[in-house]
């Protein structure tokens, strides 16, 4: 069968919603159908994902997918049967029943994507080979490579596919991997032959910023505040620093939680499933959290401290803007940092490429130029303009002449026989009167106190700009003490003269008594078209026990709001909306979108008023939607709440007596469960939800 351009965007638009291909998705896609192996690297919320998901839909049999994270396959699942892609997972947590079932699943071909981690691979031996499977894609396969960022053993095993597979394409994806990656790759999975298609790292929704690390935890709750119904992710160097930013986060009235590894994996998926649905907006985690999230919605990621390479730093604020919309990057660098980060380094393998490694990320936070530049010609990209949405570029930083701080500097550590580290340079040049000083008679040097009027945090600023400029250097094999080079010579005898930048100030919070804390209430959201869509997303996603952006992204809110669509070609007119979603969901935001009109046009007025009306007239439920332009589903949404109100509604009608006992002996099992979706599997599927809808609201309120 051929396969036109025609057929792709039909299936790209039914069951992804887009209208058309992004980056080089559809050269890939092409590729793939060719059954051509394949290499992917592109950026995070690039579209990775649809290269091999949109191709599973022609293939006879089953995509493959090899992931690294358990407790991510149902998210991914569940982003799949909600555009109507039958797909499943197998995986350790479940049990034999459930297993069996993927079993027969795969034997029966009546699933097109299976998830399975690669310790999970030799249990489904039986199943590798070509009557079932047509399409292998490997995610995450920087995985693999011991040059990579977050390498792990498990993905070793994974070069034994291609020769039980010979003739199944294999497509390895990821969005972070240099050079040496990109081939050790290629060699660890057997597909030396594999098309690369390498797209644009750029992701220039994402502001990028890089600030000193003082005062962190005041200037993270100055921005959280800022930006209260975002979603966003703090990383932390270690678990202690997750909990105790967490803490103080909370003390500050911001509800977050910490995540890491020493959680039992109950806590960690609770917690990350909390995370995607939207009931937590804000984690503490180190860099274990955030791997295969497809979260559209999280506005902001900040590094509380400095990561170890660009690799692992590109791909972690990569988790921000998913859905294309601005969101920012916010990175704490310290001194500090870069000296644990070598501690780190020092007993691990590749040390000399891991060391240089942490000096690019170094000189990243430490740049006075374009960030984006230096972020995209790592990995290989050049773009001539600046980008316009880093600090940099907003805030160039202006130079003096600094050449007598310089010297007084550099004096300061001649004087001290280049045998402190920066911290008692900094305390004898500013006359500190400490044990530190005073136990070694550092207050009888020259230069002691000669730098007094300048305040610690900008004398640490200055320094680490003359080391940058080379000026003077950290000895890391001697406990990290400042010596001078052979360039400081030239400040101290040679007249030549040092430009140094002003430090960027950021203002201090004043603290909040416990009393202010009280009686401090977070302002009321605005009444807007968005506000109110986001919530009708929440309502649902709590409903079908789903992650709220698996019923619409962010960007496709925003959409909805500016276009405000009110027939089902308008609505289907939308980025992200498919035909499945647009029967599922269509309905409701349309009735949102035509009720916020209205309310603007004549003032609020309860909708739901209308509905009743015209119920108390006698119209049916199809006759009411047709006078209303509503959908049936949402004039019973309307009688439910007349009915909990306690008006004339009598909902035993729509529902048989028969049914409404099934929804009565399952809400008994599922002790009350609050969401739909429980209910609709109990019972097998059987049963709309707009009839359990009706079912719980007539027990609930005859207390049943």
């Amino acid at each position: 069968m051929q396969i036109t351009e025609k057929d792709l965007l039909e299936k790209l638009k039914i069951n992804f919603g887009y209208d058309s291909f992004r980056l080089e998705q559809k050269s890939i896609i092409e590729n793939i159908l060719a059954k051509k192996d394949t290499l992917v690297i592109m950026p995070t919320g690039g579209g990775k994902s649809i290269c091999f998901q949109l191709p599973s839909l022609f293939f006879e049999g089953i995509t493959l997918v090899i992931s690294p994270l358990i407790a991510l396959m149902k998210d991914q699942v569940d982003s799949l049967k909600a555009n109507g892609i039958p797909s499943t997972y197998y995986n350790s947590s479940q049990s034999s029943e459930e297993q069996q079932q993927v079993f027969d699943a795969i034997a029966n071909k009546s699933i097109k994507l299976l998830y399975v981690a690669p310790e999970s691979l030799p249990l489904l031996q039986n199943l590798l080979n070509q009557n079932y499977i047509s399409c292998v894609a490997i995610d995450e396969a920087h995985c693999i490579s011991s040059w990579g960022h977050d390498f792990r053993p498990s993905y070793k095993q994974l070069s034994f596919l291609k020769k039980t597979l010979p003739e199944t394409p294999i497509v390895a994806l990821t969005a972070t991997a240099d050079k040496a990656t990109q081939e050790d790759i290629l060699e660890q999975l057997a597909i030396p032959n594999a098309t690369k298609y390498v797209s644009s790292f750029n992701r220039e929704n994402i502001a990028l910023e890089v600030r000193p690390a003082n005062n962190r935890v005041q200037q993270i709750v100055k921005f959280i505040n800022k930006r209260p119904n975002d979603s966003g992710i703090v990383y932390c160097l270690s678990r202690k620093a997750t909990e105790q930013l967490a803490s103080k986060l909370k003390q500050n009235g911001i509800d977050a939680k910490a995540y890491h590894a020493g959680l039992t994996f109950d806590e960690r998926a609770k917690t990350q499933e909390d995370f995607i649905k939207d009931d937590t907006q804000i984690i503490c985690a180190t860099i274990a959290f955030g791997m295969g999230i497809d979260k559209s919605n999280v506005r902001w990621v900040i590094h509380y401290n400095m990561p170890k390479n660009i690799e692992g730093y590109y791909q972690e604020i990569g988790r921000a803007g998913r859905d294309g919309l601005p969101s920012q990057a916010l990175l704490f660098h310290s001194y500090a940092d870069v000296i644990q980060l070598r501690q780190f380094i020092a007993n691990t393998g590749n040390r000399e490429v891991q060391e240089a490694k942490l000096d690019r990320m170094k000189q990243f936070a430490e740049a006075t130029v374009c960030r984006r530049k230096i972020l995209l010609s790592y990995f290989g990209e050049l773009i001539e303009e600046n980008c316009g949405n880093c600090d940099v570029c907003k805030n160039p930083p202006k130079f003096f002449d600094g050449t007598v701080i310089a010297q007084k500097a550099l004096s300061a550590i001649y004087r001290l026989q280049q045998k402190e580290a920066m911290g008692t340079v900094i305390d004898v040049i500013r006359g500190a009167k400490n044990a530190a000083v005073y136990d070694k008679n550092y207050q009888t040097l020259k230069t002691y106190g000669v730098g007094s009027d300048t305040s610690w945090q900008h004398w640490q600023h200055y320094i680490i700009q003359l080391i940058n400029q080379g000026y003077c250097q950290i000895a890391f094999h001697l406990n990290n003490v400042l010596q001078l080079t052979d360039f400081s010579k030239k400040v101290l005898f040679g007249g030549e003269k040092v430009q140094l930048t002003t430090p960027v100030e950021f203002k201090k919070e004043t603290k909040v008594t416990a009393k202010e804390k009280k009686s401090k209430t977070k302002p009321a959201a605005k009444d807007t078209l968005f506000e109110r869509l986001r919530k009708l997303r929440y309502r649902i996603a709590q409903e079908e026990d789903i992650a709220a952006y698996l019923v619409f992204s962010d960007a496709t809110l925003k959409e909805l709001e500016n276009e405000r669509p009110q027939t089902d070609n308008e609505f289907l007119a939308i980025s992200g909306v498919g035909q499945r979603k647009l029967e599922v969901y269509g309905g409701e935001f349309m009735e949102e979108i035509k009720t916020f009109i209205n309310e603007k046009k004549r003032g609020r007025k309860d909708t739901t008023l209308e509905t009743f009306q015209l119920y108390k007239e006698g119209f049916t439920i199809d006759e009411i939607a047709d006078k209303r332009n509503l959908k049936a589903q949402t004039i019973f949404s309307h009688l439910s709440k007349l009915y909990l109100e306690g008006k004339d509604v009598s909902l035993d009608e729509f529902i048989e007596a028969d049914t409404l006992k099934l929804i009565a002996n399952a809400k008994k099992v599922l002790k009350n469960e609050p969401t739909l979706k429980p209910y609709f599997e109990f019972l097998g599927e059987k049963v709309p939800y707009e009839q359990i809808r009706i079912g719980l609201t007539i027990l609930q309120k005859k207390r049943l």
